[in-house]
């Protein structure tokens, strides 16, 4: 009969990390809508919002000046780039623990054929950036006549 010593940490580890990246697959990407960009990359926390005249995007980027930050449309879909620095220490300082992202970061969302593309606007305030984009006028179905040669 032969032992073999496992550790309750190492175990647990793995299961941790498993299940980290499953949650994290659920809730950062519904269905191929929303890409985070490569992996290693953090991405900005976002709420979409949506009434009939517009979508609301609400992207947290504490620590990003909008002025950096790079949103754009290309084929049907927004893009929002941009980074946040890493933190800079003083002379002498040390770092003790560190748990906000920092470097890059890219998001992408797919929009509807009713998302006016031309009319977007985005603004940076209080790390929060906000772009708004309006919905295209609605075109009512028409009857369409046929005419018949008699």
């Amino acid at each position: 009969m032969s032992f073999q010593r496992v550790s309750a940490w190492n175990a647990n580890h793995g299961l941790q990390q498993e299940l980290r990246q499953a949650f994290g697959h659920l809730f950062q990407n519904d269905g191929g809508d929303v890409s985070q960009g490569s992996p290693g990359q953090w991405a900005p926390r976002v709420d979409i919002h949506e009434n009939e005249q517009r979508f609301l995007i609400l992207a947290d980027i504490p620590g990003v000046d909008p002025a950096t930050i790079e949103v754009s449309m290309d084929k049907g879909r927004l893009i929002i780039k941009g980074e946040r620095p890493a933190v800079s220490l003083e002379q002498g300082e040390k770092l003790s623990r560190t748990e906000r992202a920092h470097g890059a970061f890219q998001r992408h969302f797919g929009l509807p054929d009713s998302a006016d593309a031309e009319g977007i606007t985005a603004h940076g305030k209080h790390g929060v950036l906000e772009i708004v984009i309006p919905k295209k006028a609605q075109v009512s179905p028409r009857r369409i006549t046929i005419h018949t040669n008699h």
